[in-house]
């Protein structure tokens, strides 16, 4: 920029020089020809006196001093010339000047020899005889004055050269020097020009727009740093090759990824036929999903192509923990299965009993026995439906139930009277310990929680064993205790026995009438109130259950 304006200021003050030079020159020159015109005049109106009054003899012995005079006569011929020989030169009636001079008395003229590269100045005076006198004399060109006084002229042009560029220097880093130290963070603060106020005030405002962008791009960032930090899904930003550009905590631990891993390429820190098929396919702009399988847990990897102008820019890499929907989904399947099969025996042995009462197949003495069969099938259908039900209640979190503050001791005290023909039945002794305790709680849930135990606790007894239920306040809990003597429960299947359908003894349990799903529901009645199962179980000498809810 200093370059440009030392050149700019140079190139005008040099311009400025030779246009004044040139018209210094014309001005002058004009100037002296006129002075010289008007000298010309003056000696020919002498000269016209002279030859007035003396005639011809005037021209003997003249000293013309660098003039010229003709004397021409009233037929245009030339009667005299100082110069040239007059019986040899034109007739000079069609001369400017003596055309004039005819008419009017007097007339000047001037005429420029290119070849000479002279000019000519001429005047001429009518005598009072008819004749015509003219003077005239050389005057140089303007080009021939320039070449004369080219010493000076280069002179003045080298000083004034001189001149300028020391000017144009000095103006020109005047000039850019407080454009070179604008303090561009407070364009405001700056004390330049006026002419550049408009640009700092523009370049304010364009850093505070850019401020404000950069503000929210922060807290964009931040928010979405936040944001995928707690996500349990982990998250990878991938460039259209494949080279890591940003991953959060989730998928940092499932890829080891960090941020020593930015910029390097996705499969050289995680090398995978899954992840290599997912970059394949959103390479080439499809929507792309995979299952990977690591640590006994199960991912479903999905590669998003983010499109812009139809290019491809980037790829989206979410991988979302699926292991508890697969395992649902499983026992989902399994329940499905065992409701079928659940419900297929029963239905068999009732349509049969009909079948044979409908044929007159049975004696009238058995029919009592195939009547009772299928009454106490379908009341196994009942209970199953019923516990379905229930299940089915618990898992959408029973929120039509009412909670209140409940009795856990009157609640278990009821429930043991209840069961107390059943017990008897089996020769099972069933007993109540502990005292009053007050849980909030719902009291259908409570009830089942009490039931299903000691349901169980009598039905998987011995003849001669017991059942001692007890409930007790802990230091921070609230303790529902049920012990029974009974077959006990193998260690390998002590972890399933709160699944659906599960019986350890499976002909037993058919035998009794269960269903398989009362345990289930005890943990889902004790999950819905916050409560932790423990089994205590020895083969062949007992199980002990208890239920601990938080206070």
């Amino acid at each position: 920029m200093t370059k440009r304006i030392f050149r700019t200021i140079l190139g005008v003050a040099v311009c400025m020089f030779l246009a004044s030079a040139l018209l210094f020159l014309t001005v002058l020159y004009d100037y002296f020809s006129g002075v010289q015109q008007a000298h010309l005049k003056t000696q020919l109106m002498l000269a016209s006196q002279g030859v007035s009054h003396e005639g011809a003899g005037y021209f003997e012995g003249l000293d013309l001093a660098g003039y010229r005079i003709t004397w021409i006569g009233t037929d245009g011929g030339v009667l005299y010339d100082s110069v040239s020989d007059p019986q040899e030169m034109e007739n000079h009636f069609a001369r400017e000047e003596v055309k004039q001079a005819l008419s009017e008395g007097y007339g000047e003229s001037s005429r420029y020899s290119p070849t000479l590269t002279r000019r000519y100045l001429y005047s001429a005076k009518r005598l009072s005889d008819g004749t015509v006198l003219r003077l005239s004399v050389t005057q140089n060109s303007l080009f021939v004055l320039t070449l004369g006084m080219l010493q000076p002229i280069c002179v003045v042009f080298a000083a004034a050269l001189l001149l300028s560029t020391l000017l144009a220097s000095h103006l020109s880093k005047k000039i850019a020097d407080p454009i070179n130290h604008l303090d561009l963070d407070a364009p405001l603060h700056n004390h330049v020009y006026e002419e550049l106020t408009p640009l700092l005030h523009r370049l304010d405002l364009q850093q505070r727009q850019i401020r404000n962008q950069e503000n929210q791009l922060k807290r964009k960032q931040t928010e979405f740093e936040a944001l995928t930090k707690g996500m349990t899904e982990g998250i990878v930003l991938l460039d259209c090759k494949g080279f890591l550009l940003s991953s959060n905590p989730a998928a940092d631990r499932l890829f080891h990824t960090g941020e020593d891993a930015l910029g390097k390429h996705i499969l050289s820190i995680y090398p995978s036929p899954v992840l290599s098929n997912l970059l394949t396919g959103a390479g080439s702009g499809i929507y792309t999903e995979e299952v990977l399988s690591l640590e006994s847990r199960t991912y479903r990897l999905t590669a998003s192509p983010v499109m812009e102008g139809g290019l491809i820019h980037g790829i989206v890499l979410l991988a979302l923990d699926v292991t508890e929907k697969e395992s649902l989904e499983k026992l989902r399947r399994e329940f499905t299965a065992n409701v079928s099969h659940e419900l297929k025996t029963p239905l068999h042995t009732i349509s049969g009993c009909g079948e044979l009462l409908a044929n007159g197949m049975v004696t009238p003495e058995d029919i009592p026995a195939f009547s009772k069969r299928i009454y106490t099938e379908s009341q196994r259908m009942i209970r199953l439906v019923e516990d379905i039900i229930s299940l089915s209640h618990l898992d959408e979190g029973a929120g039509d139930l009412q909670w209140e503050d409940v009795d856990l001791f009157a609640l278990a005290e009821k429930t043991i009277s209840a069961l107390s023909p059943e017990a008897q039945r089996a020769g099972v002794a069933i007993k109540l310990e502990g005292e009053k305790t007050i849980l909030y709680g719902i009291s259908q849930l409570l009830g089942s929680i009490v039931y299903n135990l000691c349901d169980n606790a009598i039905k998987y007894n011995r003849e001669g064993g017991s059942v001692t239920v007890s409930v007790k306040e802990e230091e921070d809990a609230l303790a529902l205790c049920v012990a029974d003597t009974g077959i006990g429960i193998p260690a390998a299947d002590q972890s399933r026995i709160f699944e659906r359908f599960y019986r350890v003894d499976k002909s037993h349990s058919r035998e009794i009438g269960g269903t398989g799903l009362g345990l289930s529901i005890v943990k889902h009645a004790a999950r819905l109130h916050g409560g932790a199962i423990t089994v205590d179980s020895v083969l062949g000498e007992g199980t002990t259950i208890t239920v601990r809810f938080p206070k």
